[in-house]
């Protein structure tokens, strides 16, 4: 419906933390604009200035809070302009923050954005006090909600559940979020078609738990059954799989990766550790030699697999020998990809509680010497795809450097992973033919043999 009035407002929207909140914004970047406000990309013009926030630890905490006084100091230079602060801070410390943000006129939390055009209605009065809208846990967005995609036109973000059942002990986002819900398999593709006719060329699945889809639906559909309708679609050039639950990743799900080729074969797998006494203290369900076993099966049933994980190092109670055991376990494994991450101690969560808090020179310590450990792996097999022809989705030309394009590759996540640079002639979304040349541990640097044919085996892609 139409946004009653001769003026029309524009909205400045800064979206902070993960990919789910980024499909969160396009969404209510969708609703907004559908509801007549113009979107900008200059907050300095905008009469609403919205911070979609993170609150999953204590540094997402903080950067998000710097952002909101940062929108005020915009607010407080322009007249009649209005803030508004979205996502996961509001749905955690709404009530908290509304005494403390006198500045902020609308706190909306993750179940309910999608009212805000009618919030920002009601609030349109200079006294209206600030005023808390946390809403439900979170939504489930059919495909007919308008949608406006940000970022690059060839790629683009799926969210196929919301919630989480998982306790692990140190984790906030099943209190934020609440339990695990599924869309609809039917909705999820025609939301695909649409992303597939608008340009869209790579969907990355995202979720809190991506094997938990479906185990909810009448139904009882699975993510496996989800990539086999999503692999039909014409044009769609590569499905990811990104944050893989392990104690649901079947041999169903397996196979059907490796058998359906526009599946990129990488699989974001987060173990958060490897030592058995760690991992119970996590509430996570499998010891170290499970992991290890699990992590064979997926390699033999999908060769040529790039395989990404994230560790948490410094949780309560990791000795030196555990995180000992750590380090050997990722040499072991030479994992494609790792991230890790420093414990954050979150009020009400299991952990929390715990005895044995570590401080933190020894959590950034342990960071930097497993980062260390994983760089070294990662430039042994990056080194290995010296001399050899990659696919590589182009992103676009450097900033500054005309004869320089940057791109990815199937083992090359948006925004988590390394890229690939090269040099030749190419456009952005196109699939191209990149021979490598030289190797870091992150990055790949080569120059452009052709369009990609199809032809070649997909495998040679996936470093």
């Amino acid at each position: 419906m139409p946004r009653k009035g001769p003026i029309m407002e524009r909205v400045h929207l800064l979206t902070l933390g993960c990919p789910k909140n980024l499909a969160d914004s396009e969404l209510m970047l969708g609703a907004l604009a559908q509801a007549g406000f113009e979107i900008t990309l200059d907050p300095e013009d905008a009469q609403v200035l919205i911070v979609n926030t993170c609150a999953f630890i204590e540094a997402a905490k903080k950067e998000s809070l710097d952002a909101i006084l940062d929108a005020a100091e915009v607010k407080h230079r322009g007249a009649g302009k209005r803030l508004v602060v979205a996502g996961c801070l509001s749905q955690r410390y709404g009530e908290e923050l509304r005494e403390k943000l006198p500045e902020v006129d609308v706190f909306v939390g993750t179940g309910n954005f999608l009212e805000l055009p009618e919030l920002l209605r009601r609030t349109e009065a200079p006294e209206a006090r600030a005023t808390v809208y946390p809403g439900a846990a979170h939504l489930l967005p059919r495909a007919t909600a308008p949608r406006i995609k940000t970022g690059d036109f060839f790629t683009s973000y799926l969210k196929i559940s919301e919630g989480c059942n998982h306790t692990c002990a140190f984790c906030i986002i099943p209190k934020i979020r609440g339990r695990h819900e599924s869309r609809p398999l039917e909705d999820l593709a025609a939301e695909a078609r649409a992303l597939t006719a608008s340009g869209v060329r790579e969907i990355n699945l995202i979720a809190q738990d991506l094997t938990a889809y479906g185990r909810d639906l009448d139904s009882r559909t699975s993510l496996a059954a989800l990539l086999r309708e999503l692999s039909r679609i014409d044009d769609l050039h590569w499905i990811r799989l990104l944050y893989c639950y392990p104690n649901f990743v079947t041999d169903e799900l397996l196979d059907t990766i490796a058998e359906l080729p526009n599946v990129v074969k990488y699989i974001d797998m987060p173990l958060q550790h490897a030592d058995d006494a760690i991992l119970r203290a996590m509430r996570r369900e499998r010891s170290g030699a499970a992991l290890k076993k699990l992590l064979e099966r997926v390699r033999a049933r999908i060769p040529g697999v790039a395989l990404r994980t994230s560790f948490i190092v410094g949780f309560p109670g990791e000795t030196d020998a555990a995180f000992a055991r750590l380090v050997d376990f990722v040499r072991e494994i030479e994992f494609d990809r790792v991230g890790v991450f420093t414990y954050s101690r979150e009020e009400n969560t299991a952990a929390g509680e715990l005895p044995d808090q570590l401080p933190e020179r020894v959590k950034r310590e342990r960071r930097a010497a497993l980062m260390e450990t994983q760089a070294d792996i990662s430039l042994k097999k990056n080194r290995g795809l010296v001399g050899r022809d990659v696919e590589v989705l182009v992103e676009g030309p450097l900033p500054g450097r005309a004869t320089r394009t940057r791109g990815r590759t199937a083992g090359q996540a948006p925004d988590i992973d390394g890229s690939v640079f090269f040099k030749g002639e190419a456009e952005p979304g196109e699939f191209v033919r990149v021979r490598i040349e030289k190797a870091q541990s992150y990055d790949l640097h080569g120059s452009v043999a052709g369009l990609w044919s199809g032809e070649e085996e997909r495998v040679a892609s996936h470093g």
